[in-house]
């Protein structure tokens, strides 16, 4: 096993000194500062750490991540699969199955044989750099399985006491002006959604929608984006808002369990991290911030040769929805990360189209 030091960087936050690991989320309602990481599939990764300082993300240092060759990645789902696999969700919606599904392709690339043990730490310092988030994290437990690098732009759950509130993100383009009537509609229906899961574990009559649709710039790409508050009711903690809100309803589709139903069968690869939650919380101040696991890097060294550097890119699918726009989104979203793992985008100043 390699000798990377268990460490979570989250913003200006970074934690180490691991004390303990557990897939319990009442934990997180205990003590202490925990980092979280809930792949898509179900599996919890919450762990403590004793020491959690202010301390900025370092520049990124040459030659402290070497990424993958920018023609070395393959996708899940190649272009004629997702197009058709676009086709067949309009088919469920047709039959009144679903309103909208996410669709998603897993890209995966091996690291480069040789040298120190890859770090994701190093590439978030990358990614810092190249692609900054809001919601940017590291967490890198090496022995538990769990090496991710994240340059998320959406909230999936922030919490402060018993206040809650979740960010979802749906509607992407270039520039606003790229927004259709079909983003806005796709938005609203999953604010709908998240309302409802919410609605679950919060004060009746506590859910609000502060913001509709709110148009935000990040780079290389506009989203519209939505917050969804509420007030978790008596008794219930981190296991039942994680209960009734995972996985994020803005990538998975309404209603959630036929949408997670369709999803199954046409996706060929496991989520993993992505589309998952990625994030902290301070059980000691009651608060916590949770990203959706999008613009999501992740180390695979589970199985034989080389590790394997792992990203995930989709697309919110409705009636509207046109297969081969829909597979240049996928591809809108991965560009710009992909040019900076694999270095392109350090070299060049730009990501390719």
């Amino acid at each position: 096993m390699h000798d990377l030091v268990p460490l979570a960087r989250f913003g200006g936050l970074v934690a180490s000194d691991l004390c303990d690991v557990t897939s319990d989320p009442a934990a997180l309602d205990s003590s202490g500062f925990w980092a979280v990481v809930a792949d898509f599939e179900g599996r919890l990764v919450c762990a403590r750490f004793g020491d959690v300082r202010h301390e900025p993300v370092p520049g990124p240092e040459p030659g402290a991540w070497r990424g993958p060759a920018a023609g070395d990645w393959t996708s899940s789902l190649d272009r004629a699969a997702y197009t058709a696999g676009v086709r067949r969700i309009r088919e469920h919606i047709a039959a009144g199955e679903v309103y909208q599904a996410n669709l998603c392709r897993i890209l995966s690339a091996p690291l480069p044989a040789g040298g120190d043990p890859a770090d994701v730490d190093a590439l978030t310092a990358l990614l810092a750099r190249g692609n900054p988030a809001p919601y940017a994290g590291t967490v890198r437990l090496p022995a538990h399985g769990v090496e991710v690098a994240t340059a998320s732009p959406e909230l999936f759950l922030r919490r402060d006491g018993r206040v809650v509130e979740s960010g979802p993100i749906k509607g992407t383009g270039r520039t606003a002006a790229d927004l259709l009537d079909k983003d806005r509609a796709e938005n609203v229906m999953i604010v709908d959604l998240v309302r409802n899961d919410l609605g679950r574990v919060c004060a009746t009559g506590s859910v609000t929608v502060p913001a509709l649709c709110a148009v935000e710039e990040h780079p290389g790409l506009v989203h519209l984006v939505s917050t969804v508050r509420g007030e978790l009711a008596d008794g219930a903690g981190w296991p039942e808002l994680l209960a009734g809100t995972f996985p994020p309803g803005s990538v998975t589709g309404a209603p959630k369990s036929s949408a997670l139903r369709i999803i199954e069968a046409l996706e060929t690869a496991p989520r993993g991290p992505y589309c998952g939650g990625i994030g902290w919380v301070d059980a000691d101040r009651g608060t916590g911030e949770l990203a959706v696991g999008i613009r999501t890097f992740w180390i695979d060294r589970a199985g034989p040769g080389r590790p394997v550097l792992r990203f995930g890119t989709g697309a919110g699918i409705t009636w509207g929805s046109d297969p081969e726009r829909e597979w240049d989104e996928t591809e809108l979203k991965a560009s710009r990360l992909l040019a900076v793992a694999s270095g392109t985008y350090a070299e060049t100043g730009r990501s390719p189209r």
